[in-house]
């Protein structure tokens, strides 16, 4: 057999036997298409219970992800929620907490609050104190993605709409670095030295600090020349968002905090608003798909049995934690009692953003697994269908939907 022959045996195997990670890219667009596009035709809800619904039958008929994420159901989440969070810090706008400090304060509330609860009702049930900390922290931020994605496509604006990115961007920023700090404490704790874990700290967050100063620069840099509203100049800030998410994972920085921090740094530095296609486009809105799917599908049913009464203690010590803080500041935030009920709400659901967390803290503090995981995984599957209908219910609620989208859709002679 000669070398050519050779080659192209090879070139054609490729070609008829595409990769894993290709084909379950493939399958979950698949699915999360067929289904979120179902939903929409039938019902009045989001999209996005159609994709988190296809992601629930593969996780059902056991083709879930397993955990820590890997592969290319790591890339997916890390992309896209990137994208999302650059995208929340972008649109987020912090002389707002100057001028209005009740926000600032809900926000604080808010966070600690759920936090405090969650560990303690972990607590009274015998869990340790270990898995009760990291359970509360994993259950601090609310879900940028399922806020985000349901208010896009309902088309909602007004206070509660513009609240929710404030809020979600801070707790996301104070979960993130609660995380970092509890790794470094249990760090010194395991036999390391308070100094070292502590430069070892610092180096991480100025790492993260740094290369979201980059990216921030960047998309300066080329905003000056382009209009990001055209596609062609979209594309270039995805490349950039993505290729900085790249090189954070490299880096075993934080995908999460970078994104973020750099979104902040890029509004919170200049006057001027920036604007571009929500989710960047047809590229952003294929991974957020994805991303629904691969969460919705981050569970089995031997997880559920083993979170069990955990998880509902969970979800209930976090749902009344932040109810509480968010409706009994919202005169001091300048909001009516009906506006701050409707923003508890949007602030319910749990996601993506913890089960990243979760990925995360497993690869640094694999023995967590037993205690953490069927807890946090249990209460994402609970609320995974339930989130966006909550958020589409409180932003009715606020009064932030169209006109159109609060009635039943019409058919096609307009009855």
């Amino acid at each position: 057999m000669t070398a050519f022959d050779s080659g192209t045996r090879v070139w054609a195997s490729l070609a008829v036997a595409p990769s894993s990670d290709l084909m379950f890219v493939v399958g979950v667009l698949l699915a999360g298409a067929l289904a979120g596009e179902f939903i929409a035709a039938t019902t009045r809800l989001p999209r996005v219970v159609g994709y988190t619904l296809a992601g629930c039958v593969a996780a059902a008929l056991g083709h879930g992800v397993t955990m820590p994420l890997g592969g290319a159901a790591q890339v997916v989440c890390d992309l896209a929620l990137g994208l999302l969070l650059f995208e929340i810090g972008c649109r987020v706008r912090l002389r707002w907490l100057r001028r209005n400090p009740g926000l600032a304060a809900t926000s604080l509330a808010e966070a600690l609050l759920s936090a405090v609860a969650v560990a303690l009702a972990l607590r009274l049930l015998n869990i340790g104190w270990q898995t009760a900390v990291a359970c509360a922290i994993l259950a601090m931020p609310a879900p940028a993605a399922v806020a985000g994605r349901v208010a896009l496509e309902l088309g909602a604006e007004g206070q509660v709409t513009q609240r929710v990115n404030v809020l979600t961007a801070l707790n996301t920023l104070y979960a993130v670095i609660a995380l970092v700090l509890m790794r470094a404490w249990w760090a010194a704790g395991d036999g390391g030295s308070l100094p070292q874990a502590l430069a070892g700290l610092s180096i991480s967050l100025l790492t993260t600090l740094g290369l979201a100063t980059l990216l921030a620069v960047a998309v300066y840099l080329v905003a000056r020349r382009l209009d990001l509203r055209n596609e062609s100049a979209v594309l270039l800030l995805f490349g950039l968002v993505a290729f900085a998410i790249v090189a954070a994972r490299a880096l075993g920085v934080s995908t999460l905090l970078m994104p973020l921090l750099a979104g902040l740094l890029l509004r919170n530095t200049g006057e001027r608003p920036w604007v571009w296609p929500r989710h960047f486009g047809t590229s952003g809105g294929v991974l957020v798909l994805m991303l629904f799917v691969i969460v919705g599908s981050a569970w089995t049913p031997q997880t559920l049995l083993a979170g069990g009464f955990a998880a509902l203690a969970l979800l209930a010590a976090r749902c009344a934690a932040k109810t509480l803080a968010i409706v009994a500041l919202a005169p001091a935030a300048k909001a009516s009692w009906r506006q701050g009920l409707a923003l508890s709400i949007t602030m319910t659901p749990l996601s993506a953003t913890a089960l990243v967390m979760l990925s995360e803290l497993l690869r640094a503090e694999p023995g967590l697994a037993a205690g953490v995981v069927p807890i946090i995984l249990t209460s994402i599957a609970v609320l995974e269908l339930a989130g966006p209908i909550a958020v589409q219910l409180a932003l009715r609620l606020a009064g932030e939907l169209p006109h159109v989208a609060q009635r039943a859709p019409r058919n096609k002679e307009g009855r």
